[in-house]
């Protein structure tokens, strides 16, 4: 019974580690699917984010009209834009 315990602790342990969360870039604005999109791309700030216009973002993985319009609402916010797309 002892063992048990260990392992299950240990086990937690590395599934903690494994499942952390690596950035907050982005959340709650847009979904998953699109955040880890920008992540492969290392693209990990608003600054980066507005070096691509916004035909290259959208042929990114889980960037439809939903994630893009609230992408653009946030970066307008922040006074950024989309390359090509200074207002």
């Amino acid at each position: 019974m002892i063992n048990l315990v260990i392992m299950a602790k240990c086990l937690n342990s590395i599934c903690a580690v494994s499942h952390a969360e690596q950035g907050n870039f982005l959340i709650g604005i847009i979904p998953v699917p699109a955040r880890r999109s920008l992540e492969k791309e290392k693209i990990d700030s608003l600054e980066k984010l507005s070096e691509y216009s916004e035909k290259e973002i959208r042929q990114m993985h889980g960037f439809g009209k939903n994630a893009m319009e609230k992408l653009r609402i946030h970066m307008m916010k922040n006074n950024m834009y989309f390359k090509n797309n200074q207002s």
